[in-house]
């Protein structure tokens, strides 16, 4: 049965061929092709809040994109049953909603959001680095093709995938300085033409934060589903950590003025710790933010285009204001303190050594020592050495490290740089 929501306009692939004949809908092969990539799997050793492999019950970037995938899915579910705009003929595609979700922490580097912080530092000459943006560039020109030229995505999954659509430099000339976040790199600007169809942003939406709200329906959901499971599941791993206890949070709720008494929301995480049932707690809110979402009609300059700026996903403001209680809380909490500081610390060192010796060795190429010696596998060297420009080469580097698992990163420290690590036998693969 056709679903009359998405037409010709959404489902048209970046390089304008057509999908080969296959029992499969456009949006299923975006999701499986996702499924199948080397970069989907390197997801199970990055940091989501605790650095991967520390236990093995802590969440890790793949175990959260896997349960951000099934929010989205059933926050689908919910819309279509409950939304007078959906029909069985006419409604959200789940598929490609959990396509987007897989796919939202695809370009994140090793150790979480301050590897991110660390990558972007190092690449100020260069046009910055963002993990949405290297989302992007992976889809468009890395994965799943030995030519680099991406998974050739359809266009509303790649826009899906678009949490922001300002470029690096439109973000620093609004801000006067380089931007740490929300942005795609410059050379990326075609991309964003192409999911717009050529349409330019009008002057009520500026570069930066006027933008960053202009999501597509599917991308909507996914950003509704991450705070979902950022707001909860992260949650529940970090009291199984030690990282929040009653005494923790009481004090914090005293500190920040949140009230933590029964019946509100950190009274209930404060009764479900006493009882051991954090798991219970995190799933039933989940259940709640899910039917928290429905959906309303927008008029905007893409909204006649495509039913996917046709409608927005609203969420019912209690639900969202006790979502950020949440997430404070864990920030503030959890993300700062000295424990997570210090390992953020160590993430960042090492990768400011690989960074310094590999800009110095490729992208510089300058020889180390007198020697030039050869420090990459063979084809991303050849790869390199093929770029015109400096900032390009810079550009190959940073995929080089953003592509690294929290492990890859630490074993080729150690390495390059502690006498007695590494053997022979680590150059294989």
């Amino acid at each position: 049965m056709r679903n009359g929501f998405y037409q010709g306009f959404d489902t048209e692939r970046l390089s304008g061929r057509g999908d080969r004949e296959d029992f499969r809908s456009t949006f299923q092969i975006d999701r499986d092709r996702i499924l199948h990539t080397p970069a989907f799997r390197r997801l199970q050793a990055k940091t989501q809040v605790f650095w991967s492999g520390e236990y093995d019950f802590y969440r890790t970037r793949l175990t959260h994109s896997l349960e951000v995938a099934q929010i989205g899915r059933s926050i689908c579910g919910w819309l279509q049953a409950s939304s007078e705009a959906l029909t069985p003929e006419f409604f959200i595609d789940p598929d490609l909603v959990e396509a987007v979700c897989l796919s939202h922490d695809l370009g994140h580097p090793p150790f979480g959001h301050a590897g991110e912080r660390s990558l972007n530092h190092f690449m100020i000459p260069y046009g910055g680095f963002e993990g949405n943006a290297q989302t992007l560039r992976l889809l468009t020109e890395r994965i799943f093709s030995q030519k680099r030229t991406g998974m050739d995505p359809s266009r509303a999954f790649l826009d899906g995938v678009l949490k922001y659509k300002s470029l690096w430099s439109e973000v620093r000339t609004a801000g006067g300085s380089p931007p740490e976040n929300h942005f795609v790199y410059d050379a990326q600007e075609r991309y964003v033409d192409w999911v717009l169809a050529g349409n330019d942003f009008p002057a009520e939406l500026p570069p930066g934060d006027g933008r960053d709200g202009f999501k597509s329906v599917e991308c909507q959901v996914m950003d509704w589903a991450d705070d979902t499971a950022y707001s909860l599941n992260d949650l529940a791993d970090s009291v199984r950590a030690g990282f929040l206890t009653i005494q923790k949070i009481e004090g914090w709720a005293e500190k920040a003025g949140e009230p933590c008494g029964e019946g509100t929301p950190l009274g209930d995480l404060l009764r479900a710790i006493r009882r051991g049932r954090v798991d219970a707690f995190a799933g039933r809110r989940i259940g709640d933010y899910i039917k928290a979402a429905s959906l309303a009609e927008d008029v905007n300059f893409l909204s006649s285009a495509t039913n996917r700026y046709r409608y927005k996903v609203a969420v019912a403001p209690e639900v969202r204001a006790e979502s950020a209680v949440f997430k404070r809380m864990a920030f503030e909490v959890v993300f700062l303190s000295p424990a997570l500081k210090q390992l953020e610390h160590k993430g960042n060192f090492m990768l400011r050594r690989l960074w310094d010796t590999l800009h110095t060795r490729y992208v510089q190429d300058e020889a180390i020592d007198g020697q030039r010696f050869q420090l990459l596998p063979g084809d991303a060297v050849e790869e390199i050495e093929s770029a015109s420009s400096g900032p390009e080469k810079a550009r190959l580097v940073c995929d080089f490290l953003a592509g690294m698992t929290d492990g890859y990163a630490a074993r080729m420290y150690r390495r390059l740089f502690v006498p007695g690590s590494g053997s022979i036998g680590d150059l294989v693969g």
